[in-house]
């Protein structure tokens, strides 16, 4: 079997060699796995690959060489966890069922009817399809299902078919010194480079002292300032909700944005762009910064990237409070509109796949928005908008 495995890993062009291979038999001969099929993957993953590039075709060749060789005993003594149990009450429902159930109408008339529920409502419900309860069609509460609805007690998404959540929630502050993967963005990053030479003249300019002495006859030293990338970017990180999906990917274009650009100043906001932006999410409720200010005060010189999935209600680009989680008294589309104007220089990345945009209406409108300039998070599409950030 594991002559098997190694062969399957040359067949699938993962460049595995004879050595590394007698080196992972060794390690099974003096039972460094455990005999545990956990171990043996984490054991052979660091044993045969060498380039994180190589990570999903090793499991995928693994999952088909050893499918089925989980210890049985161990699933049937695992525990089912209490959470499981507590959500046994969600709505599932099959595509058709989904189909039947309509929403109430825009988001004018969600908030009126949630206003006459919350007024109407003595008790707790589960199921059914009008009051705020658990695991029904109505459009307001937890774990169930509507079209259009306000999410309220739930920990998380489900459907992403809220257009309000009325809970606080808390997000946290991208890693900025991620190192894994990081290595082919920083090549795509540097395509923005734009170098001077600024500061002190601390460096010595050997061939201006060549010159210089030989001219005059005698040693003449010359020094000039040290030479720097002048680009200066301002990178708006969308998180929390769907991003969390993201955050590993997203971390590690922070990271190398951070190592590439001196002049880098980082904002976040949460699915689209409104009248205020925040530095810290653990401050993101009482230390924010108007927009306004942040159009004010980074000249028209920046380069601006924007860094998120666009997946969301389209009510919360075109529809004042349109907003999941605040009123918001002008649409989102409207302040995406003056930063793009403030800023010509100006893309969008985006983590999901490209080959899904065209089912999501958020991601067709942000991209319209921006007048197309919208690419997937992968290193040919990095360089592009690099290119055109460039331009």
């Amino acid at each position: 079997m594991f002559a098997t495995f190694f062969h399957e890993l040359k067949a699938a062009g993962v460049p595995v060699t004879l050595r590394e291979y007698l080196t992972l038999m060794e390690a099974m001969e003096k039972d460094v796995a455990s005999r545990r099929v956990e171990n043996f993957y984490y054991l052979s993953r660091a044993a045969l690959i060498k380039d994180e590039r190589n990570l999903d075709k090793f499991d995928r060749v693994f999952g088909h060489v050893f499918k089925g060789l989980d210890l049985v005993q161990d699933a049937l003594t695992a525990e089912i966890p209490v959470e499981w149990l507590k959500k046994l009450a969600e709505k599932y429902l099959t595509e058709e069922e989904r189909k039947q159930i309509e929403a109430l109408g825009g988001l004018d008339k969600l908030l009126e009817t949630l206003r006459q529920r919350l007024a109407e409502q003595k008790g707790r419900h589960q199921g059914g399809k009008k009051w705020i309860g658990t695991a029904g069609t109505s459009p307001f509460g937890a774990y169930g299902y509507n079209p259009e609805g306000v999410r309220i007690g739930q920990d998380k998404n489900r459907n992403f078919r809220a257009l309000k959540v009325w809970d606080k929630r808390e997000f946290k502050d991208l890693a900025g010194d991620v190192e894994l993967g990081t290595r082919n963005i920083k090549v795509a990053l540097r395509r923005l480079r734009k170098f001077a030479r600024t500061g002190a003249p601390d460096e010595l300019d050997l061939d201006g002292t060549i010159k210089g002495t030989a001219h005059k006859g005698y040693l003449d030293i010359l020094m000039r300032p040290e030479r720097h990338n002048t680009i200066k970017v301002l990178l708006f990180l969308d998180v929390g909700g769907s991003m969390d999906w993201h955050v590993k990917a997203t971390e590690e274009l922070f990271s190398a944005a951070r190592s590439e650009f001196k002049h880098l100043v980082h904002l976040y906001f949460h699915n689209c762009l409104y009248e205020k932006v925040w530095k810290q999410n653990a401050r993101r409720w009482t230390e924010t910064t108007p927009t306004w200010d942040v159009l004010h005060t980074y000249p028209h010189d920046y380069k601006v990237i924007f860094v998120g999935d666009a997946s969301m209600s389209p009510y919360e680009i075109v529809a004042p409070g349109g907003s999941v989680e605040h009123f918001n008294e002008e649409a989102g589309q409207v302040w995406m509109a003056r930063l793009a104007a403030t800023y010509p220089s100006c893309v969008w990345l985006n983590p999901v796949p490209e080959r899904e945009w065209d089912t999501t209406a958020s991601i067709r409108l942000m991209r319209q928005i921006l007048g197309g300039r919208m690419y997937p998070l992968t290193i040919e599409a990095l360089d592009a908008a690099m290119r055109e950030l460039g331009r």
